[in-house]
C-alpha cells in the first residue's frame, strides 16, 4: 500500500514538472524542502541549507566514502562535483541554488544509478550540514 502511494506521488511530481507546475509548487511556501527521490538513476533532494554549505558537506562526505574528488566547477547559482572510487565507481553531485536557504541535490553513480550508493552519499551530506 506505501509503495503503490509512493509511486503514485513520484509519477504526479513527474508528470507536474513536465508542464511547468513544480516550479510554483516549490515556490508556495517552501514546500518540497527536505523531499528525496531515485527516478532514472538519479536521487534528487531538496535540501534546507545553502548551496556552500551543501558544497562543503559533499566534499566531506566524499573524504568520508574514501572517493577522490576528480573534477569540480561552482558559481553563485550551481555546482557540479565528480569524484571516484578505489573500484573506479563514479559518483556526480550536482547542485542548484534554489534560495539562499535552499539547494536541490543531484547524485548519480555511475552511467545507471546506485541507489544504494546514492542514498549513502546523500546521508553523509546530511551528516555535515
Amino acid at each position: 500500500m506505501a509503495k503503490n502511494l509512493l509511486y503514485g506521488m513520484l509519477l504526479g511530481i513527474v508528470l507536474l514538472s513536465h508542464c511547468g507546475c513544480i516550479a510554483a509548487l516549490l515556490v508556495g511556501g517552501g514546500a518540497g524542502a527536505g523531499t528525496v527521490a531515485y527516478l532514472k538513476g538519479e536521487l534528487k533532494s531538496t535540501e534546507e541549507a545553502s548551496i556552500g554549505s551543501v558544497w562543503q558537506a559533499a566534499h566531506k562526505a566524499m573524504k568520508d566514502l574514501e572517493f577522490v574528488i576528480t573534477g569540480e566547477e561552482k558559481d553563485d547559482l550551481s555546482a557540479k562535483l565528480i569524484a571516484h572510487g578505489s573500484d573506479d565507481t563514479k559518483i556526480e553531485i550536482a547542485l542548484e541554488r534554489v534560495s539562499a536557504k535552499v539547494t536541490t541535490v543531484k547524485i548519480r553513480v555511475g552511467v545507471f544509478g546506485n541507489e544504494a550508493l546514492s542514498r549513502l552519499t546523500l546521508e553523509r551530506i546530511k551528516k555535515y550540514l
